[in-house]
């Protein structure tokens, strides 16, 4: 059944939105499931305007890659395989043809519960070579995580790491499970190794679903994203080839799992499209990255600015002469990491921000063009801007919501904030930024991350900023909490060089000496009247600071 939806009809806010391309998928949810078009963010078509109205990403992917490459050019080095690019077009067409077998058709949704990883790889261009919605998920994930990710994508077909089958099987879930790795008849790989090569792609137009991303749910529950097969390569062809540049003789590496658009984009899309290689690690610690670049000559790396930091403090032990582009996202990148990264290594660290809405990063700055404390401009293909609260733009250096829109965009899963976050055709991220006179974006908040202290617009990620240029902290997490006085105070949580301090006249005294750092450092205000020595702060699977749980306390 061919579903079209047509988006030409009157929209608001003068949204340039293309009508949608009829879809060739016979399951029709993902379609059905699309926000009403009023509610559509303005799409600037660009790059995606000259895509073909019939495209497979996994095609254009790892087919153009073979055919402008070769067989025999390294794809993929993992824990569980290395390949060529001609080894992976075969284990991928393989795949291709069991999931067939199980019953996929185009439209339907297939879960992949893995650690980053060749056959991960694989099996995720399998699904959407065969047509299928690719919903990837971490294998740390449990039930309580997994249940409204089913639920919500309507999964019906499941791709099971055989480590993570324990856990899985508590889930509500009722559909196919097929397990990858271990021993037996029935496994992805068994079955693999009998299978006919699909090697004519399932047809899919560029506005066809390709995958469905969530949100950490950081505020409230895990939201879904829809993203097309033009969103694929739109990324690649946007922020990789502008800002990354890679070339076939470039490895990737990053720390982010694929199930985090960050990491997709970082370990599978941007290699591809460049016919480069890819090095995935299951379980990417800092010391495990920095080790993997000198022992594989990795040249692109990815990874967040906690794990910078970690490899500078110990820089001696590890080979990064083979580095040449380095991406930091997932957090705020502080000043002093940047130069820090910059004097030790001559590599200008390559910020950005994105959001699992876009599906990637928008704004950056690479080369001269990076510089500390700015995390860019708009990615050519994109545009950006600071705006009030009533959608006007702000003056240059004046705080406000950042907007985005571009040739992807934020389309909830019949989601009920829809019209949150997309306003007035634009994508309102969430973040607090400013913009100078140059149009160079400068990060300063979380919305929800300012503080305000009897009267005063506080920035938490600035406090931890100024916190960080002092010697003896490693980590910082800043927050608000109550105070029955000035609504608000400013409390730092710190990770110290050399553990905590031992006793309570060293914690005081320290404590005066940080106050005094950062109200020397940055207006006297800001200063954190609260400070936490601890071991460790909570983060995310990449690496990400989770300040609510900060906020929530112990």
């Amino acid at each position: 059944m061919v579903n079209t939806v047509d988006l030409c009809h009157d929209i608001p806010y003068g949204a340039r939105v293309d009508t949608l391309l009829p879809s060739h998928h016979l399951d029709t949810f993902a379609r059905d499931a699309l926000p009403p078009a009023d509610l559509w963010p303005e799409i600037l078509p660009g790059i995606t305007a000259g895509y073909p109205d019939l495209l497979n990403a996994s095609e254009a992917l790892l087919d153009g890659a073979l055919a402008a490459h070769g067989p025999d050019r390294p794809c993929v080095h993992a824990e569980d395989a290395v390949w060529t690019y001609g080894e992976l077009h075969s284990i991928t067409t393989r795949i291709a043809r069991v999931l067939v077998d199980a019953g996929v058709q185009p439209g339907n949704r297939v879960l992949l519960r893995s650690p980053n990883g060749a056959w991960l790889m694989a099996t995720w261009l399998a699904v959407l070579r065969v047509g299928g919605i690719a919903v990837t998920t971490m294998p740390l994930l449990r039930k309580p995580e997994l249940d409204p990710i089913i639920a919500i994508a309507q999964v019906q077909f499941a791709v099971v790491d055989h480590r993570s089958l324990e856990a899985w099987m508590g889930v509500e879930f009722t559909g196919t499970t097929i397990i990858s790795g271990g021993e037996g008849e029935s496994t992805l790989q068994s079955r693999v190794a009998d299978a006919e090569p699909l090697l004519e792609p399932t047809s899919t137009s560029k506005h066809d679903v390709a995958l469905i991303a969530f949100t950490s749910g950081t505020t409230g529950g895990p939201k879904a994203t829809l993203h097309f097969h033009g969103d694929v390569l739109a990324i690649a062809d946007t922020f990789s080839a502008n800002l990354v540049r890679p070339t076939p003789g470039d490895v990737f590496a990053g720390s982010a799992p694929v199930a985090f658009t960050f990491g997709l984009g970082a370990s599978f899309v941007f290699p591809l499209r460049a016919g480069a290689q890819t090095v995935l690690l299951e379980r990417a610690t800092p010391a495990g990255l920095a080790e993997t670049v000198g022992r594989l000559g990795v040249t692109v790396l990815f990874t967040a600015p906690t794990a910078y930091r970690a490899i500078l403090a110990s820089l001696d032990d590890f080979d990064l002469t083979s580095l040449r582009r380095c991406v930091s996202a997932g957090e705020m990148l502080p000043a002093s990491t940047w130069r820090q990264w910059h004097d030790a290594t001559g590599i200008r660290l390559i910020d950005g921000i994105g959001a699992t809405e876009m599906l990637h990063i928008f704004i950056s700055a690479a080369d001269e063009d990076s510089q500390p404390g700015y995390t860019g401009r708009a990615v050519p293909g994109y545009e950006a801007a600071v705006l009030d609260e009533h959608l006007l733009p702000l003056p240059p250096g004046v705080p406000g919501r950042l907007a985005v829109k571009g040739p992807t965009g934020c389309r909830y899963l019949r989601g009920d904030r829809q019209s949150t976050y997309v306003q007035g055709g634009w994508n309102i991220t969430g973040d607090v930024y400013e913009m100078d006179a140059d149009g160079r974006f400068r990060y300063l908040a979380r919305a929800d991350d300012m503080i305000i202290s009897s009267g005063y617009n506080i920035a938490a990620p600035e406090v931890e900023t100024a916190l960080l240029e002092h010697p003896r902290v490693v980590e910082a997490a800043v927050i608000g909490v109550p105070d029955p006085d000035r609504g608000a105070i400013v409390k730092a949580h710190l990770v110290i060089a050399g553990g905590a301090p031992s006793d309570e006249a060293e914690a005081r005294a320290l404590t005066r000496e940080l106050q005094d750092h950062v109200k020397a450092t940055i207006a006297p205000y800001k200063y954190p009247r609260e400070i936490a020595f601890v071991e460790a702060l909570p983060k995310t699977a990449t690496g990400k600071l989770q300040r609510k749980q900060l906020k929530e306390g112990p």
